[in-house]
């Protein structure tokens, strides 16, 4: 739409009654952003992508007074009334629509009459002047003119279409505005406005459902066939043997030593230089070692300690074992049976060679494929990261071999001691323990997936939301047993689990000390990739978070098993972006790289696949606004079409306003791609607010019919 004519319909608008009005300006479809941006670890965006600029210079030929409205928008810094330009002669747009700043950037506006918004970051559909230029691409939230009758961007202008002479559009509470930003009018006005069209959150109502309305892996109906492997999936058990007896044993296979394959401590090509001209098979000095553990009913922690070092001999007074010495002196002697695991804990990384015939590859970057092992097969590999055997995986300098894999053996968590240490070690030790005393009968599968960029959603599209379950108790590993197990997980998986780390990803590799193992295989994750691991047994209780975690008992883990022998659980991992400065996070690429990371996870793969289990995903150290990544999970998982339980380990505040939100996006009918444009509104606005904006409030006030309407 060009200059004259955008100038000509805001004039006929203005002297029509605004509750006719329509929208002038639609949103442009994919021209406000960059189809080939996404996000990035390495490197953040913290600029709002996409911006769309039109040359022109002036949207108004004249300013038009208020004829046909009682209401005026007050420029900050601008003469106030709709229309009226005399801050600056650079835009006779200049204090339409209200402003921020003199020249009137970003009037946020709105939907012009329809229940969305208009608006999109730096885009079409915005009605505020950028700057001194006049532009109407320029990224205006806009608020509902016709609707709700309530606009103005934060800080800014609003009032658009309403009787009072304020302009402030639910400052406090909708748009998180600051007074001293430049609303025109007087204090009493701006109360008095509010509370005449003041959002109304109704207390108590609520669109939620019960945690049982969710489903579990037990309830879908399994079209699970026999076990059997393929190019993308890697079975480490005779699949004929356990298909047609039941008998879990290992699959034959050849030793790969090479850069696609996990490199293990027993393969031939592990070798120790001891002179020019004299190599040693590493295994034969591992082995060796570990033998004389396994043979004596009881080993002092002294001799572990020995052991590792006589094979690991460049690490000889590197590495500190600090950790792992004082915990077996500090643990009181009720407890304190670590003597006589010892020499089980050598006996079962000697069972290796035996146990794991066929090459492991790994589960790269870039490359969707799957892992199946037995429990055993898994346990034979801890065994040998506790004894810190596995080669080249001690180096994490940027041209080590595996630096882009996380570490796997022990010996960064037997470091520096801390009671943390100590907590982590006792749920470890009673690990092994259990392995040791009863060998597990299970098999448990690690799948990398990655979204391609064909399969990537449009979040422009319309779905509908899902069930959502919103509860300040419970957890997810216990009430959401069963259904997709959300791991915060960091992009190396398992995060500071074998060093100092301990927060939600951790301590569910505590209690599923299975999930280690995938730190042997695992390449770091990219922007578009997760991990699911299907069958991890539970082995502990816990209590307490961060410097608070207590080791607490033994758990019986009574889940059923599906054909495979794998117990019914699921847990998905992925790493939301970890931000600098939170306001990062406000951006188009930002956004969409959470959406699409949470949907590499959450989407369907089969017709009848349980519903999902999260929480605060990315709103610890990560800095995430755990406002706005309640809406992207929620967003995801209507893409997925999946139900939500949200656990906010006890943030009272938050179950009351996602309830609220939620009920209120159900009611009034809120797509995701409603949704989307909304966030991308709120983006443009905080960009130009110097203080923090309410999500919730903002979509609340832009959606929600006001008191005066109803």
């Amino acid at each position: 739409m060009d200059r004259k004519t955008v100038g000509k319909e805001i004039t006929r608008r203005h002297r029509n009654d605004s509750s006719n009005m329509k929208p002038i300006l639609q949103p442009d479809g994919d021209s406000h952003r960059d189809k080939n941006e996404q996000g990035s670890h390495s490197k953040q965006d913290n600029s709002e992508s996409g911006a769309s600029q039109d040359s022109t210079t002036s949207i108004v030929s004249r300013p038009h007074g208020t004829s046909g409205f009682s209401g005026t928008s007050g420029a900050a810094g601008a003469s106030g009334a709709f229309g009226t330009n005399e801050a600056s002669g650079a835009s006779e747009a200049a204090g339409a629509f209200g402003a921020f700043g003199a020249f009137g950037a970003f009037g946020a506006f709105g939907a012009l009459g329809s229940s969305g918004t208009s608006g999109t970051a730096g885009a079409s559909g915005a009605f505020g002047t950028n700057e001194a230029s006049g532009d109407y691409g320029g990224g205006g939230a806009f608020g509902a003119l016709g609707s709700s009758g309530t606009s103005g961007a934060a800080g800014a202008s609003g009032g658009f279409g309403t009787s009072e002479a304020s302009g402030a559009s639910e400052a406090a509470r909708a748009f998180g505005a600051i007074e001293a930003s430049g609303f025109s009018g007087t204090k009493d006005a701006r109360v008095r406005q509010v509370e005449r069209n003041e959002v109304v959150f109704a207390e108590g109502a609520s669109s939620c459902c019960r945690l049982d309305e969710l489903k579990q892996l037990a309830e879908c109906d399994s079209t699970l066939g026999d076990l059997t492997f393929s190019k993308t999936h890697t079975v480490l058990v005779d699949v004929s043997a356990f298909n047609h007896g039941g008998r879990i044993l290992p699959q034959p296979g050849n030793d790969m030593w090479n850069s696609s394959f996990v490199k293990m401590p027993c393969s031939p090509g592990s070798v120790i230089t001891k002179t020019p001209s004299r190599k040693v098979l590493r295994w034969k000095l591992i082995s060796k070692q570990l033998k004389g553990l396994a043979e004596k009913k009881s080993v002092h922690v002294h001799e572990v300690v020995d052991a590792i070092v006589s094979y690991n001999p460049t690490y000889k007074g590197q590495w500190s074992f600090d950790a792992l010495l004082k915990f077996v002196e500090k643990i009181p002697s009720s407890e304190n049976y670590f003597s006589t695991l010892f020499p089980k804990i050598a006996a079962l990384a000697l069972r290796l060679p035996d146990e794991v015939q066929k090459a492991i590859p790994l589960l790269r970057t870039g490359h969707a494929a799957a892992i199946t092992l037995s429990q055993y097969q898994i346990s034979c590999l801890l065994a040998n990261a506790f004894f810190c055997t596995f080669p080249h995986r001690n180096a994490s300098g940027p041209n080590a071999e595996y630096h882009n894999y996380p570490t796997i053996n022990f010996s960064s968590l037997f470091g520096h001691w801390s009671d943390q240490k100590k907590e982590k070690l006792r749920a470890i030790m009673h690990y092994f323990k259990t392995v040791t005393d009863k060998k597990p009968q299970g098999l448990v599968t690690f799948e990398r997936r990655c979204l391609q960029d064909a399969d990537k959603p449009s979040w422009k599209r319309t779905e509908t939301l899902q069930k959502l379950h919103v509860t300040a108790s419970g957890s997810i590993e216990n009430e959401g047993t069963g259904m997709l197990q959300v791991d915060f997980a960091s992009s190396w998986i398992g995060g500071g689990v074998l060093s100092s780390g301990l927060v939600q990803e951790e301590i569910l590799f505590l209690i599923y000390p299975e999930l280690i193992v995938s730190r042997l295989f695992t390449e770091k994750l990219a922007d578009n990739e997760c991990l699911i691991v299907t069958g991890s047994q539970q082995f502990s209780f816990y209590s307490g978070f961060r410097e608070n975690f207590e080791w607490a008992g033994p758990f019986e883990d009574t889940l059923e098993r599906d054909k495979w022998r794998r117990l019914k659980r699921q847990i998905l991992a992925i790493d939301a972006l970890n931000f600098r400065h939170s306001r990062e996070q406000y951006s188009l690429r930002n956004i969409e790289r959470e959406l699409n990371k949470a949907y590499c996870g959450f989407q369907r793969r089969e017709v009848n696949e349980p519903d999902i289990a999260t929480g605060k995903w990315g709103c610890g150290a990560f800095k995430g606004d755990k406002q706005l990544k309640a809406l992207i999970q929620l967003m995801a998982a209507a893409k997925a079409q999946k139900g939500l339980a949200f656990f906010t380990f006890g943030d009272e505040e938050l179950v009351r306003d996602l309830k609220q939100i939620y009920h209120l996006l159900v009611k009034q009918r809120i797509t995701v791609d409603k949704l989307y444009r909304l966030l991308l509104d709120y983006c443009a606005v905080l960009k130009q607010c110097g203080s923090h904006v309410d999500l919730f409030g903002f979509i609340g006030n832009a959606i929600k019919p006001v008191r005066n309407q109803l």
